[in-house]
């Protein structure tokens, strides 16, 4: 029999799971056939541990392959079915159809991988992410080698640029030209930066590629470094990211121990060093001038541009910035030329995008699609479509700086343009789904309060203005709003996005203006009839009992925290609803559906 390879993701998602259980006990049951093979399993077995594959919503996540090409994925795995998973695979025994997430050889898909297309994520589930050698035999390093070799730097920034590749950190910006103007600056010292302070609620990509591929983010940054005349760079990732920063400080110590980083890399006489600076976890650290601010030691607070980083950036000296995603694309440009590329997405956004899928959506999780993918698509085929099977309401894109596109527009294109022809933008790559049970008035309070605690406090109206926002929110929201609110917010917002400094107060109003503008209808039913039609704002919602449906069973009125409901046994009980807190628990217990709010 040949050897078999078993693989189980170990990313912060899947250790949340109890994979770091799955993985002990399977470490026990190998030792043990190592000493006897009384159970049944074969002696040559290889044991490792990868990043996150991407499928969240299935984890723990256990891969079985074989020399012969054969693999198979299994998700929802628990200590107790490991014998099984094994047998299955090596004899074909018959296991539930569910486990089977994806499979090479035997078995059944269900999980649709398909319509991805892995750029960033090539080596997710394929590697271990702390073994130099595991990157290396897939091609690892082979880009900034054939960079010193045989390419000049204009020659590298003219791939890139040829590539089309847009900066993934949500501006998409040109990277090659960006990379351009900062080899153009004359200094006799540049820096090079990734951009890894990802802090949009929903989001996980760039914890993701961090933790499960370390090596393509510090190559990409190489070959950065190399186009631009860099000798030394930072990866300014936030501190919240444990499992990140010890998978890159192994990284950068195994590259230095090898000659591979630090001084006359390779013996081509390249010098580069890299550091790794924890943030504190301040979002408006994701704007680059307040990210280079808080590098240097000072307050991440922005600074008015121009000059760009290009010109003058950490200690006045040329600067490139970069996110994590797109650092992870530039080896494989490399290698596989600009073309290849270029070749994927549309006319003016090219390559691939990756997205965490959140919120309502079966298969939640980090994936890689072409751009240009409708996001009906997205949604439906690549993300299982709705976990509630509820009908689908609308999708948050970009975070708290983006906005709410409705079910009217799912057939908008997944690239920079359409995307922000909608309201909303690209951002970093975070979707959460909704489904009709979310009140998209109380959505645009949960980002604005999250912009406006977030922002550092330098212009008066991010400062002030999203306050005055958040009040006019609550307000509609506790059902005290009137109509001449709504022009208030929308004249806010314009004023708010003409006098900020920087990113965030400038895109703080989007998820506001979008939801005015897909769901008036919502805020009018909050302002004119004091309801929420999703049933969420407390302040809206009277919970009771339904007459013909109430048997007297006692148990809403047991399990309610506050003894809100009365009721003898066998007679309908009623709900006091001065002293109810609408936690639901009434609703969850009783099995008539005798319990409604409204």
């Amino acid at each position: 029999m040949s050897k078999i390879t078993i693989s189980v993701g170990l990313g912060s998602c899947g250790i949340a799971a109890g994979a770091d259980i799955v993985y002990d006990k399977l470490k026990d049951i190998i030792n043990s056939s190592a000493k006897s093979q009384s159970n049944g399993w074969q002696e040559d077995i290889d044991l490792k541990k990868t990043g996150c594959i991407g499928y969240c919503s299935q984890e723990p996540l256990v891969e079985f392959s074989d020399e012969s090409g054969n693999s198979c994925l299994y998700g929802f795995v628990e200590p107790d079915m490991l014998n099984d998973l094994y047998q299955s695979f090596v004899s074909d025994k018959a296991i539930p159809e569910k486990t089977i997430l994806k499979s090479d050889g035997t078995g059944i898909e269900n999980t649709n991988f398909s319509k991805q297309k892995r750029i960033v994520l090539r080596n997710a589930g394929k590697i271990d992410p702390i073994s130099l050698n595991d990157y290396l035999h897939r091609d690892g390093y082979l880009a900034i080698e054939k960079v010193l070799d045989s390419m000049s730097p204009e020659t590298v920034i003219n791939n890139i640029k040829d590539s089309g590749l847009r900066g993934r950190g949500g501006a998409g910006f040109s990277t090659g030209l960006k990379w351009q103007f900062a080899r153009e600056s004359l200094s006799n010292k540049k820096y090079i930066v990734c951009n890894a302070d990802e802090g949009d609620p929903g989001a996980f990509m760039d914890r993701s590629i961090l933790e499960g591929d370390p090596h393509s983010i510090i190559e990409g940054m190489m070959i950065a470094a190399y186009a631009i005349g860099a000798d030394e760079g930072y990866i300014y990732v936030r501190a919240e990211y444990p499992l990140a920063i010890k998978h890159l400080k192994i990284a950068l110590a195994d590259l230095e121990k090898q000659g591979m980083l630090g001084n006359n890399i390779m013996g081509k006489g390249f010098n580069f060093k890299l550091h790794i600076k924890e943030g504190a976890g301040a979002f408006v650290c994701g704007e680059e001038t307040a990210l280079m601010a808080s590098v240097e030691g000072k307050r991440g607070m922005p600074n008015i541009r121009p000059p760009f980083p290009a010109q003058s950036g950490l200690w006045g000296k040329p600067t490139n910035i970069n996110n994590v995603e797109t650092y992870a694309n530039v080896p494989w440009i490399i290698l596989n030329g600009p073309g290849s590329y270029a070749i994927l997405g549309t006319e003016k956004s090219k390559g691939t995008k990756v997205f965490a899928l959140a919120g309502k959506i079966k298969n939640s999780g980090l994936i890689e699609v072409p751009m240009g993918m409708p996001l009906r698509e997205v949604i439906y085929e690549v993300g299982g479509g709705m976990k509630t099977d509820k009908p689908f309401k609308a999708v948050q894109l970009g975070g708290p700086s983006g906005g709410c596109v409705p079910a009217q527009l799912l057939d908008t294109l997944v690239d920079y343009d359409s995307i922000t022809e909608t309201g909303a933008i690209m951002g970093s790559g975070g979707m959460v789904v909704m489904d009709e049970t979310t009140c998209m008035v109380d959505v645009a309070k949960f980002f604005l309060n999250f912009t406006q605690n977030e922002s550092c406090g330098k212009c008066t109206f991010c400062r002030i203005g999203t306050k005055r926002m958040l009040e006019l929110l609550d307000k509609i929201c506790q059902g005290k709003g009137e109509i001449k609110d709504l022009d208030t917010l929308e004249n806010l917002s314009e004023n708010i996005i003409k006098s900020s400094l920087c990113g965030l107060g400038q895109t703080a109003p989007n998820p506001v203006l979008t939801t005015i503008k897909y769901f008036r209808d919502e805020y009018l039913a909050h302002i004119n009839e004091h309801k929420c039609p999703a049933g969420v704002c407390l302040d809206l919602i009277e919970y009771r009992i339904l007459k013909d449906q109430c048997i007297g069973c006692t148990l809403c009125a047991k399990k309610c925290p506050v003894d809100a409901i009365a009721g003898k046994v066998k007679e309908i009980h009623t709900i006091n609803t001065d002293i109810c807190i609408k936690c639901g628990v009434c609703i969850d217990t009783c099995k008539f559906s005798a319990i409604v709010k409204g």
